[in-house]
């Protein structure tokens, strides 16, 4: 068999040691019968276990064959047939180039799933870690543009308290001028009345005959109806309608018929029944923007085109009052922002909505008003 081309070439040699070191059998018969340090090889299989290792070149049974080239040596027991026991040991030198190719392929193979699995666990982690970071980022502009929202509402919110606070200071001095001229009213008118009639009596006194005395009564009792005539119009224009009880369409309605009636004009009324229970500062508000708007729109166009507008989504309230030019003015009125108007923009304003003006010399005269319940 170890003469065979193909096994030789595979394993060129073969010695048989015994346990003292001495080698009974060898392809090379050089070194049959000499005794040679046992390798550690021949200790393990003498011992029953069955050791390759790559050879010693310096060891003294290669010295002497002179081999230049590593084997990897085997080294195994031969036992005696019947008893078992271990009488010699074989050692086969095997030349490690198939053994080595193996070994080369299956480090390759094996270095290949080390990288493959390392490259799986590395894309895994950054795959992990870049949605991560994605979530970050994601979230990161989320809060940047909720602060920023927040910033805006907040610097909105800071622009209407500080309107409300000018509009409820612009309200309390409006109210101190409409106080001052209501009481420069009632001197100026009632009460001078109330004083000529009061030394009109000195001259009932000093009437020589009751013709005369009839004839001053006359006139103090003119002068009395005339200041109660003046009384009742200054209470008539201070004192609102029962409007607590009426849906805010009912409302606007009662204004514009009350102003016909009172300018013989017409007005074009476009508002939708509005149910909706509103506070009464609010109707109020609405009633006097009304009354200024159509007072306006009587008094700069001749009550030409008057037309009254209201919308009321449930979330936003807007209130308009409009007057066309009258033809026959070649200059057509342009509405300027007087007490009035600018009375009605405080009002508006302190209750946190917006007030415009529209006017201009080719296009029709307008208020607005705008109430955003939302806010």
């Amino acid at each position: 068999m170890l003469g065979g081309d193909e096994f030789s070439k595979r394993f060129p040699h073969l010695e048989i040691w015994k346990d003292d070191g001495l080698i009974v059998y060898s392809r090379s018969a050089e070194i049959i019968g000499r005794r040679f340090t046992a390798p550690h090889g021949l200790v393990d299989a003498l011992a029953g276990e069955v050791s390759a290792q790559y050879a010693d070149l310096s060891a003294a049974e290669h010295t002497v064959r002179e081999f230049n080239k590593s084997y990897l040596e085997i080294y195994v027991p031969i036992r005696e047939l019947l008893s078992g026991n271990i009488i010699a040991v074989a050692e086969i030198h095997e030349v490690p180039s198939q053994l080595e190719e193996k070994l080369t392929l299956v480090q390759r193979r094996t270095w290949l799933a080390i990288v493959a699995a390392t490259l799986l666990i590395v894309l895994g982690l950054f795959g992990i870690v870049y949605r991560g970071s994605r979530l970050i980022d994601v979230q990161k502009a989320g809060l940047v543009q909720r602060l920023r929202k927040i910033e805006q509402i907040s610097e909105h919110n800071r622009r209407l308290r500080e309107r409300s606070q000018q509009a409820s200071s612009r309200v309390a001095e409006f109210n101190e001028r409409a106080l001052r001229n209501i009481g420069a009213d009632l001197h100026d008118g009632p009460a001078q009345l109330i004083t000529l009639a009061a030394l009109k009596l000195d001259e009932v006194h000093r009437a020589p005959n009751g013709a005369a005395r009839k004839i001053e009564l006359k006139k103090i009792g003119g002068a009395l109806s005339e200041a109660l005539d003046e009384i009742r119009s200054i209470s008539k224009g201070l004192m609102l309608p029962d409007i607590e009880k009426l849906a805010l369409s009912d409302l606007i309605f009662r204004v514009a018929r009350s102003h016909e009636q009172r300018t013989n004009t017409k007005v074009d009324v476009d508002c939708l029944p509005i149910t909706e229970p509103l506070p009464l500062a609010i109707k109020i508000c609405v009633y006097r923007f009304v009354q200024e708007g159509l007072t306006n729109a009587f008094r700069h166009a001749r009550g030409h085109e008057q037309s009254v507008i209201c919308t009321f989504d449930g979330m936003q309230l807007n209130v308009s009052v409009k007057s066309g030019n009258n033809l026959q003015d070649r200059e057509p009125p342009v509405w300027r922002e007087g007490m009035g108007l600018n009375g009605l923009r405080d009002r508006v304003e302190s209750l946190g909505g917006s007030f415009q003006v529209y006017s201009g010399h080719n296009s029709a005269n307008r208020i607005e008003m705008t109430l955003d319940f939302r806010n």
